[in-house]
């Protein structure tokens, strides 16, 4: 079975993804295990937050940000019949996708871009970019 790794920020393209490759998944003969990453940047200064929240208030934070992220993109595959499975993180976001997707040996990452311009990608730089860069697992962009 195909293993699909489904980044999402929980945006408007996250869900244009989502959508796009449950289209493209009827199409195939066996239906694949899509899992929703989403990968929240580490607080600033996480060791002096969780002094005065403590740990597990930094990690209800990282936990609640990522389901309500996720919620679109859970509920879109849901809807299409696949289990609503999802994986959160906290780190560098493109690099933690790449890293998720060779941890768990998935066959293909899925994420949605912003469609900016070339120019606009070389001055802001992009998640998607990034993991086409960095990732060793076929990436599939949908803009």
């Amino acid at each position: 079975m195909t293993k699909i790794l489904l980044a999402s920020d929980g945006s408007p393209h996250s869900l244009r993804a989502a959508r796009k490759l449950i289209s493209l998944a009827t199409n195939w003969l066996e239906r694949p295990e899509i899992v929703a990453v989403h990968v929240h940047l580490p607080l600033p200064a996480a060791g002096r937050v969780s002094m005065i929240v403590g740990k597990a208030g930094v990690q209800r934070y990282y936990k609640d940000e990522s389901e309500k992220a996720l919620k679109p993109v859970l509920k879109t595959l849901k809807n299409a019949g696949y289990a609503a499975r999802s994986v959160l993180a906290v780190g560098p976001i493109a690099e933690t996708v790449v890293a998720e997707a060779k941890r768990g040996k998935y066959d293909l990452v899925c994420l949605g871009t912003r469609g900016m311009t070339a120019t606009g990608n070389l001055l802001l730089g992009s998640v998607a970019s990034k993991v086409l860069h960095l990732s060793d697992v076929p990436v599939i962009t949908v803009r």
